[in-house]
């Protein structure tokens, strides 16, 4: 499958920003299932690119003079492999056993947990998990936050692909299953997606590679799954992360369109365009 991606963010705020620094995951790899044709950043000045801790492509964009406006566009195409998603690229998946700050486990996610528990682990079992975790958090979009953790959102049962996603890595952590957040697109045929463009999912490591599970979906990650970033959680993988000083409020608005391509080309032959629209609101 071919996939094309219109990513564009736009940070307004209310006051003059004296200084910013984005972090910026936007740019994928070419990797097992995956293979990137094209790909550019628009950016309102030069980044500087590098690659983080866990192999992920990270562009650092630093605005020095007064701004109230930054606007950052990804736009590319990608050509994806039919069939379910699996890796062995990543170093030692041992790291991915330790618990983080958004994951870690409560006595009920525990408790939940073990529900699942099997003496070897399996796909099967972790795909179990992934369907009872999303049977268990009815996706609610607004209902959690970028600082809510995976205990939060299960005590509430309500959340979104994020916090399935971390409620997913605290369990199969506390199983003994290392386990990374995966964050990119997820392309939806046939009808809307009841979940953004921009989408959250994660990799479990059993035997000799990682196998990836869509937690909202209650399947496995496939050719509609576009890989940015992996990591620990959320902030290790999220496709935007910043610190400014000044500025006061901020708006965020965010649109993405993936589409399924015939040719290769930015013009799509069959159309499939998801639109994503975010505002939010916050004080500085």
């Amino acid at each position: 499958m071919i996939l094309t991606v219109n990513h564009e963010t736009v940070y307004r705020y209310e006051g003059s920003v004296a200084h910013s620094t984005q972090y910026l995951r936007l740019t994928p790899q070419s990797t097992e299932g995956q293979r990137v044709l094209e790909w550019k950043l628009e950016l309102p000045s030069p980044a500087v690119s590098s690659s983080d801790a866990f192999g992920n492509i990270c562009h650092v964009l630093t605005l020095d003079m007064p701004h109230r406006e930054i606007r950052i566009r990804a736009m590319g195409i990608v050509e994806t492999d039919d069939g379910e998603r699996t890796s062995v690229s990543g170093g030692d998946p041992l790291p991915y056993l330790r618990s983080t700050a958004l994951t870690a486990i409560s006595p009920e996610l525990a408790a939940f947990a073990e529900g699942f528990r099997k003496q070897p682990m399996t796909q099967e079992a972790l795909l179990a998990l992934a369907q009872g975790i999303e049977m268990a958090v009815e996706f609610s979009p607004g209902s959690t936050h970028v600082g809510s953790t995976a205990a939060d959102a299960f005590a509430a049962g309500l959340g979104v692909c994020q916090d399935h996603t971390h409620i997913f890595l605290s369990c199969c952590r506390y199983l003994g299953v290392p386990a990374r957040y995966v964050s990119g697109y997820v392309h939806s045929p046939g009808h809307a997606s009841n979940h953004m463009a921009t989408h959250a999912w994660a990799e479990a490591w059993l035997h000799d590679r990682w196998w990836s599970f869509d937690v909202v979906n209650r399947s496995r990650a496939d050719e509609n799954h576009l890989k940015l970033a992996v990591g620990m959680d959320y902030l290790d993988a999220c496709p935007v992360r910043g610190v400014r000083r000044g500025g006061g409020g901020e708006l965020m608005q965010a649109d993405v369109r993936v589409m399924q391509s015939q040719t290769g080309t930015n013009e799509a032959d069959q159309e499939q365009d998801i639109s994503q629209q975010q505002q939010q609101q916050q004080q500085a």
